[in-house]
């Protein structure tokens, strides 16, 4: 027997896993200082390196000839891991799993945002690959110091360590099962033990959709108890706007704070602060969108249906027949459009169309590439286009129902310069926050502009015109501490998820509709239900979950998901994110009123109408062959 050259085989398989498990810890400790508030000295030890070494047990087990390979495509498997969780949790706050990977075919289209998330030492990560490869290159494919050639450490020994390791994966996952904040959970079970488990098991927040419901708790109803909304005795405004056309403008990462913001003495959304004054305004309004951001809001608003728990709902209700505005106005007489300057591929917005209802989608090949701004034609386009093409619909006959999607505000926000119309300090240039206030003053001036056609091709006294934005711009895990800072003496208070989720709602029906702010909570999820009173419609047999905004108490229950962990609501006093469980939840009060907490009653009713949401778009019929 080779004593020496098993000796030596051994050495060198000590050496492979030492090695990499040193650079996958810190890569590990990496991925928890982006993500995490507090990392423990241990923690990335204790919880990451295990699931390391069964890895390389794998690889010493099964590997023979080009090991060094196959330690280097484990190490690029797993950084992959770490600095995609780190990447993802910039934007969207929440820990990535396997099934955000369905959003990769969209990261072309936004791949300015992706970029901008990129601090440059995230892509440190990858230089020891890239190291190492080039060095197995040109050493072809071996590494003198590190070469186990076909030789295996002992196989009682591989098997031991691998045992151990897997034991203490289950020590961590195991008791962190039930967590219902996956940022709680994956603290406590370790990134890559997260990772491993939601391969194999649902949240529990998706796991309690699986249960059929029963068929009484479908009704409206139902709904209406566990959303807390009582059918007033009369309804105001009631009719206010029958007849007339319907143009709602869902604006790109309008948060509500730019809303009256003056930067050097400029006013941030001049048009939208006339139509704010003029009109209804709705300050305490909360976007309520999932992985499929704008499309998702599109999806909401149309239906009064809430997201889905682990898809966009353009992927998972797009073959179902959508039952939500646009089917109700073509049952009324409308013409049903909507416009949008990208590709109807785009967030698979071609099947999303027919599915809610909409007779036409205008998209790319309508509007081209001219004055394209990152991946369309600019708001400006968009907007003279669209006027253009309500006119036309107008003499046709029939009122129309025109859904309007900005886009030109889009993260990252570089706007052209010859689109900067203030003038910025010059503490918030070359940051996100100045590139935000940039891009929303510009989208509110070709805002502006879209008016003035309407104005000018009297379509505007006839028409009842809804804006709103459709979800966060400025996420607080995408900013540096600095520019925090900057948006917080701007605004004059902290900046936190309440910030965050909360966008306008303006609501304009030029002579009928007069200066008002309603005080109430409400989110995207509400607009069906307000809209259709405002135009007199019945949504007698037509199930949703969403409460008329003008009517009723100030009370609502508002179900959150992605952004913030899945469990968070709103009601009219707080916001609610928990912990692993309601009882370690956190109870941030809303702007306007500093009392009062969340209950768990209302923890688990908004639960509740989250699963029945999703049984019941689940159960609606398909689409049919041409529809």
């Amino acid at each position: 027997m080779d004593i020496a050259g098993n000796l030596s085989g051994k050495l060198a398989s000590i050496r492979a896993m030492l090695f990499f498990s040193v650079l996958l810890l810190l890569k590990g400790w990496f991925a928890w200082i982006v993500v995490f508030d507090r990392v423990p000295p241990w923690g990335v030890v204790l919880k990451e390196l295990p699931f390391v070494l069964a890895v390389f047990c794998l690889i010493e087990w099964f590997a023979g000839r080009r090991k060094t390979l196959w330690y280097l495509l484990g190490n690029l498997f797993l950084t992959g891991i770490f600095f995609s969780v780190a990447v993802y949790y910039r934007y969207y706050g929440i820990i990535a799993t396997y099934r955000s990977l369905d959003q990769v075919n969209q990261v072309t289209a936004v791949r300015n945002s992706v970029f901008s998330l990129l601090n440059p030492e995230y892509v440190l990560v990858f230089t020891d690959i890239v190291v190492i490869g080039a060095l197995l290159l040109w050493r072809k494919g071996k590494l003198a110091w590190f070469q186990p050639a076909a030789r295996r450490a002992s196989r009682r020994a591989i098997a031991a360590v691998f045992a151990v390791s897997v034991g203490l994966c289950l020590m961590h996952i195991l008791p962190n099962r039930a967590s219902m904040n996956e940022l709680v959970k994956a603290e406590g079970m370790g990134i890559l033990n997260y990772e491993a488990y939601a391969l194999f098991a649902d949240p529990p927040a998706v796991a309690a959709m699986r249960e059929a419901p029963e068929e009484a708790k479908l009704t409206q109803e139902a709904v209406d108890a566990l959303k807390g909304w009582t059918e007033p005795a009369v309804r105001l405004y009631r009719g206010l706007a029958a007849g007339r056309n319907v143009i709602v403008v869902q604006l790109e990462s309008l948060q509500n704070f730019p809303i009256g913001l003056e930067v050097n003495g400029e006013e941030v959304t001049p048009v939208l602060n006339r139509l704010a004054r003029e009109h209804f305004y709705f300050p305490r309004f909360y976007q309520q969108v999932g992985q499929g951001s704008t499309s998702d809001a599109e999806f909401v608003a149309n239906t009064s249906l809430y997201i889905p728990p682990d898809a966009a709902a353009a992927d998972a209700y797009a073959r179902k027949r959508l039952p939500g505005l646009p089917r109700l106005l073509s049952e009324a007489g409308y013409d049903t459009v909507t416009f949008h300057t990208n590709v109807v591929e785009f967030w698979n917005r071609g099947e999303l169309y027919p599915a809610l209802g909409f007779d036409r989608y205008y998209d790319k090949e309508f509007f081209g590439d001219e004055d394209k701004v990152f991946f369309g034609a600019s708001d400006e386009v968009l907007y003279a286009k669209t006027a253009e093409e309500l006119e036309r619909i107008r003499r046709s006959g029939r009122p129309f129902y025109a859904q309007v999607i900005s886009m030109t505000a889009h993260h990252p926000f570089t706007l052209p310069e010859e689109k900067h119309r203030i003038t910025l300090p010059e503490q918030l240039r070359d940051t996100m926050v100045g590139h935000y206030i940039l891009a929303q003053n510009y989208a509110d001036y070709a805002l502006g502009l879209f008016f003035a056609e309407l104005k000018l091709r009297g379509l505007w006294d006839n028409s009842l015109i809804v804006v709103y934005g459709d979800h966060v711009g400025l996420p607080k895990t995408s900013l540096h501490d600095g520019e925090r800072e900057l948006l917080e003496t701007m605004t004059g208070r902290p900046y936190d998820y309440r910030d965050m989720l909360n966008v306008p709602l303006i609501i304009a029906a030029p002579g009928a509709t007069h200066p008002a702010v309603f005080k109430q909570v409400g989110g995207q999820v509400d607009l069906l239900p307000t809209i259709a009173n405002l135009l007199g419609l019945s949504l007698e047999g037509q199930l949703h979950f969403g409460r008329d905004l003008l009517n009723g108490s100030g009370y609502n229950l508002l179900p959150q998901r992605h952004f913030v962990p899945s469990g968070s609501f709103l009601n009219d006093r707080v916001l609610f994110i928990p912990g692993s469980g309601f009882a370690d939840g956190v109870h941030l009060p809303l702007a306007g009123d500093g009392s009062g907490e969340a209950t768990e009653d209302e923890f688990n009713r908004a639960l509740e109408l989250q699963r029945l949401s999703h049984l019941y778009a689940q159960q609606l019929p398909d689409l049919e062959e041409g529809e």
